[in-house]
């Protein structure tokens, strides 16, 4: 071990035993645990927030299996990398050896292209992959990859865990344990690591090794905000700028202005922010906040959304950029969202009321002579393909969950549902 590597690495645990947190996967019974005792893993994403073990645990399958391991990071590596790994896996096949283990960091970077390489090796057992990943597996590995993998979600280490994690190091690392360090307040320490093992380790180190000269070296609040200030990027992808300034993005979006919005945008982009997770915010803020005030606000977000998988950077930040400026300089409304909001309390409160008998579905006899579909009236039937019939469940019948908004487009809709249910629309 060396002096030199950071006190998270010096502390980096090397076997079950040493493991912190992540009980319901690694402690006595769980589902890692019995996998590992049993000699044999699958391949699998593990998906959790940075600093939760991804990693770790993957070096501890490796060593503690004795299989070969080989790593990739989905930000450098491409197609030809992951088929030399796997060449490599395959001339390690022999006399029943166990495959070896191929860890992907940030696995939801890799394209289509990259993933659908791997499908054959995972497949034939040539190697087992364990795929470490922020985002939801769901929407950022392809299913035909997802469904050969299991998923096994890691957790933020919490209050307890964290203090252990403090104290632990304090008495066992090679560098720490030779300094006489006193921890007179650590609420600024966990708040700052927010449950992020690595980001712990890096700003205790920091503190503790800004005081050199000093006998004993204090470590409080003030002097934790300080040098997190003073050493620390202004944007940091995974902890609380990025929520303040998504966050700013947002509200400016919403807010009209189309000048903040993209100066928001570029704080993210330089700052390392996935293209895909600033895209994804736009879909909800087209849906969100603009609504049907401009229904082709959705469509341009999912067209955005669509068009950065195929250019990818920098070319996307002109895409995005564009987009930005057209949500943001849009009609709002959020007549959907509330619509939904109401919906969902109301079926809350009531529960599961009965569906009318004349618009349910029948398609048996039997059905059809209790009643099910009887006195049914087709639109398509009548003048302008429109019958005024009752569709909610009789207790709440005539109740109005759609509002629509203070703008051009909902105005002439409202006029629209007015003309055509007859004394219905009216608030």
């Amino acid at each position: 071990m060396s002096y030199n590597q950071p006190l998270a690495e010096r502390m980096r645990p090397k076997s079950l035993e040493g493991f912190y947190g992540q009980l319901h996967l690694v402690g006595k019974g769980a589902p890692l645990r019995k996998m590992f005792e049993s000699g044999k893993i699958p391949s699998m994403i593990l998906w959790g927030p940075p600093g939760t073990g991804k990693t770790t645990l993957a070096r501890i399958f490796s060593a503690g299996l004795e299989r070969p391991f080989h790593v990739l990071s989905a930000v450098h590596s491409g197609v030809k990398d992951v088929r030399d790994v796997i060449e490599k896996a395959k001339k390690q096949q022999f006399f029943n050896r166990p495959s070896p283990i191929l860890f992907i960091d940030e696995i939801h970077r890799f394209s289509k292209a990259q993933q659908d390489s791997l499908l054959g090796a995972v497949e034939e057992g040539v190697l087992t992959l364990i795929g470490a990943t922020t985002e939801n597996p769901s929407f950022e590995v392809i299913p035909p990859l997802l469904s050969r993998c299991q998923v096994y979600l890691l957790e933020p280490l919490g209050r307890d865990e964290l203090l252990n994690l403090v104290h632990s190091a304090l008495e066992n690392d090679v560098v720490l344990k030779e300094i006489e360090v006193e921890i007179s307040e650590i609420e600024a320490l966990l708040r700052y690591s927010g449950g992020d093992v690595r980001k712990l380790y890096n700003l205790l180190e920091l503190v503790v090794m800004s005081q050199e000269g000093e006998k004993k070296r204090v470590v409080d609040n003030r002097l934790v905000t300080e040098k997190l200030q003073q050493n620390i990027a202004l944007y940091d992808k995974t902890g609380e700028q990025h929520y303040d300034i998504i966050s700013a993005f947002i509200k400016s979006v919403r807010g009209s202005d189309p000048n903040a919005a993209v100066y928001w945008l570029a704080r993210m982009l330089e700052g390392g922010e996935d293209p895909k997770f600033i895209a994804r915010r736009l879909l909800i803020l087209a849906a969100e906040d603009i609504g049907l005030a401009n229904p082709n606000a959705l469509l341009i977000a999912q067209s955005t959304f669509d068009a950065i998988h195929v250019t990818g950077m920098p070319e996307a930040r002109i895409i995005l950029s564009e987009a930005t400026i057209y949500l943001a300089s849009s009609a709002k409304s959020n007549s959907a969202y509330m619509a939904i909001e109401k919906a969902i309390g109301l079926v809350k409160e009531t529960g599961d009321l009965p569906v009318p008998l004349n618009i349910r579905n029948a398609p048996t006899s039997l059905m059809k002579e209790l009643g099910y579909g009887k006195g049914y009236k087709y639109a398509h039937d009548y003048p302008g393909s429109f019958v005024q019939d009752d569709f909610l469940p009789e207790k709440i019948k005539g109740k109005l969950l759609y509002t629509p908004g203070e703008n051009a487009r909902e105005k002439e809709l409202l006029e629209k549902l007015r003309n055509i249910w007859k004394g219905k629309y009216k608030y």
